[in-house]
């Protein structure tokens, strides 16, 4: 369970790093004058991954803040919510 949560709040933080990159972009697009449609798509892009970051954070806060034991019915349970959020998000 330990390397399972190491792994996720890694990808939390990449996903977070990537998504900075992206308002940076985004930013530059701005000064540039780009088209407003292309800067649209990266707005929609960044939006979709806050909503997956939220997801995985979520999963990563039942895990490690709610003291459920592992293994247990309220875990398999919990991890069903998740699932169903995540899906309710994208």
């Amino acid at each position: 369970m330990e390397l399972e949560n190491d792994k996720l709040k890694k990808d939390i933080i990449l996903r977070l790093k990537r998504i900075e990159g992206q308002v940076k972009g985004i930013q530059g697009m701005m000064e540039k004058n780009v088209c407003c449609p292309d800067v649209l798509v990266q707005i929609s892009a960044i939006r979709s991954a806050i909503n997956k970051v939220g997801g995985l954070t979520i999963e990563y806060y039942a895990n490690n803040c709610l003291g459920i034991e592992k293994d247990s019915k309220e875990q398999e349970t919990l991890k069903e919510l998740i699932k169903t959020i995540n899906t309710f998000v994208k």
